[in-house]
C-alpha cells in the first residue's frame, strides 16, 4: 500500500499563508495562559507575606498508596505552617473521593492532624473533582467568601483565577516543588488547562456534584480562637 505524503504549498504566497495560520493558532492557544497571568497579577504571595485569612483551601494532588503524594504533602505542610502561625483559622481540604478505595480529603485531613492541625479545624470537601468544582463548592456549599489558596506554582494562578470567578476573593501561595518529570508535566499541562479554565469562567458550569450547603466551615470558624 502506497502512503501519500502531505503536499506542502508550492507558491510563496501559499507558504506565507500557512505560516500565518500556524502563528495565529499558536497565539490563540497561548491567550488563555496569558489571561491567567494578567488576571492574577498581585494575587500571589509567599508563606512569609500572605495576609491573615480565616480559611485556607488546599487542593488535592494525588495519593501514593493511600498517602499524600510528595506534591500534596508540600501543600499540606504549607497549610499547617499557616495554621500554627495563626494566619489561618480553618483549613478546607478539597479533593477526589469518587471511588471507595480513593479518598484524597480523608488522607489530607489525617496528614494535617498528624502535623499539628486539630481535626476540628479541618473541613473536608469530598467532591473537589477539579479546580473549578472546588472553587464553586467552596463558595456555594461551604460559604467561603475569602481564602488563601495553596498549590504548586504551576497550578496556583489557575486556582486563583477560577476561585475569583466563582466569587471567592483569593490570594495564592505557590509552594516549592522539585523540578522533576512531574513538575515539567504539570507546567506543560497548565497550558492546555488554561483553555478549559477560560471556558469555565465564560460558561460557569455547575460542578459535577453540588449538593446541599454544609456548615462545616462556619462551625469551625465559630469555635476557633481569633
Amino acid at each position: 500500500m502506497r502512503i501519500r505524503r502531505p503536499r506542502l504549498p508550492r507558491t510563496r504566497a501559499s507558504r506565507r499563508r500557512l505560516v500565518q495560520v500556524v502563528m495565529a493558532g499558536c497565539v490563540l492557544a497561548l491567550l488563555p495562559a496569558t489571561w491567567l497571568y494578567v488576571s492574577t497579577a498581585g494575587r500571589l504571595r509567599t508563606l512569609a507575606d500572605v495576609p491573615r485569612t480565616d480559611v485556607a483551601v488546599v487542593f488535592g494532588a494525588g495519593l501514593w498508596d493511600g498517602e499524600p503524594s510528595p506534591y500534596l504533602a508540600n501543600r499540606l505542610n504549607a497549610a499547617a505552617t499557616l495554621y500554627k502561625e495563626g494566619r489561618v483559622r480553618v483549613v478546607l481540604v478539597t479533593g477526589d473521593n469518587s471511588r471507595e478505595d480513593y479518598d484524597e480529603p480523608d488522607a489530607m485531613r489525617t496528614y494535617l492532624t498528624e502535623h499539628g492541625v486539630p481535626a476540628r479545624r479541618v473541613v473536608s470537601d469530598y467532591a473537589g473533582f477539579d479546580t473549578w468544582d472546588s472553587c464553586v463548592r467552596a463558595k456555594k456549599i461551604f460559604g467561603v467568601h475569602r481564602a488563601v489558596l495553596i498549590s504548586q506554582e504551576f497550578h496556583i494562578r489557575r486556582a486563583v483565577a477560577l476561585c475569583e470567578a466563582a466569587g471567592v476573593a483569593s490570594y495564592g501561595v505557590g509552594v516549592d516543588a522539585k523540578h522533576d518529570v512531574t513538575w515539567y508535566y504539570g507546567g506543560t499541562r497548565e497550558v492546555f488547562a488554561a483553555g478549559k479554565a477560560a471556558l469555565d469562567v465564560v460558561f460557569e458550569p455547575d460542578p459535577r456534584f453540588l449538593g446541599k450547603k454544609e456548615p462545616g466551615v462556619a462551625r469551625a470558624l465559630a469555635a476557633a480562637p481569633r
